[in-house]
């Protein structure tokens, strides 16, 4: 069934005229009986009773009539208040505090629409854009499939802070501030801490290591010179690289556009 023959013969039981119905869509009358007459051909149903000076509807007619008219009214709302439609964002944590920020505040200086952030792991981040959850995702993870395609945007380097100068030799006699029992502090060494504090923020694990709480591995662009931390590389670690990922529209919708523009001139 094609939309073209559905929207002819909504028109034309609407003003009850092939002629209006005609006008309406820019074409001839003779192409508008000739839709609807294809459309009942796909249906096997006669939909239209014709004659000289009316148009009638049949049973069935009646019935699909209304059931074609609140689907058209539907359909027309989804692509018409695209403009308003929220975008949904998922992301990590550490790119949520950091680096996102300044991003947010340049994309509501040139666009206004709600917006919906959540934090999630890479491997929920990229189940959640699969499932339709979310519009655009920033990961670790780069995904190309026939659904979905990433981008890279730049490296993520991982670093141990502290707040006084510290043996690398003896991580595990320190206090640490961890982001989850994954957090790559377990990853610095065979032993692990016997005092460990586990908070979901990593703007509170910065805060409590500048307090002289304990010791934490975070991404660098986390912290700033402002911080007076003292920093140290992990060569044991590769670094990261962040991807931003979408699914693998032929034309990318207005409202996923706009944010992945700025993402990329960022």
């Amino acid at each position: 069934m094609e939309y073209r023959y559905l929207k002819a013969f909504i028109l034309t039981a609407q003003y009850a005229s092939f002629s209006k119905a005609a006008e309406v869509l820019e074409i001839a009358q003779s192409a508008v009986s000739r839709q609807i007459k294809l459309l009942e051909e796909n249906l096997s149903e006669e939909l239209i009773i014709r004659s000289s000076k009316k148009v009638l509807l049949t049973s069935k007619g009646r019935e699909l009539y209304i059931a074609a008219s609140n689907f058209d009214k539907t359909a027309l709302n989804i692509f018409e208040q695209e403009d308003m439609r929220p975008l949904r964002i998922g992301l990590l944590h550490g790119l949520l505090e950091s680096w996102f920020h300044p991003i947010l505040s340049t994309y509501y200086k040139n666009f206004n629409r709600n917006m919906e952030v959540t934090v999630m792991t890479p491997l929920n981040l990229k189940a959640g854009l699969g499932e339709g959850q979310f519009d655009i995702i920033f990961t670790t993870e780069n995904i190309q499939s026939e659904l979905i395609t990433s981008l890279k945007l730049f490296d993520e380097r991982i670093i141990l802070i502290s707040r006084d100068e510290i043996d690398q030799e003896r991580l595990a006699d320190y206090r640490w501030i961890v982001y989850s029992d994954q957090d790559n502090m377990y990853k610095t060494t065979k032993v692990s801490s016997k005092s460990i504090v586990q908070v979901d923020s990593i703007t509170t694990i910065v805060n409590l290591v500048k307090s002289g709480v304990g010791i934490a591995t975070v991404p660098a662009h986390t912290i700033k010179r402002s911080d007076k931390l003292f920093t140290y590389e992990l060569p044991q670690f590769d670094d990261s690289l962040i991807y931003m990922s979408t699914l693998n529209y032929k034309t990318m919708p207005k409202h996923i556009k706009e944010i992945a523009q700025l993402v990329r001139a960022d």
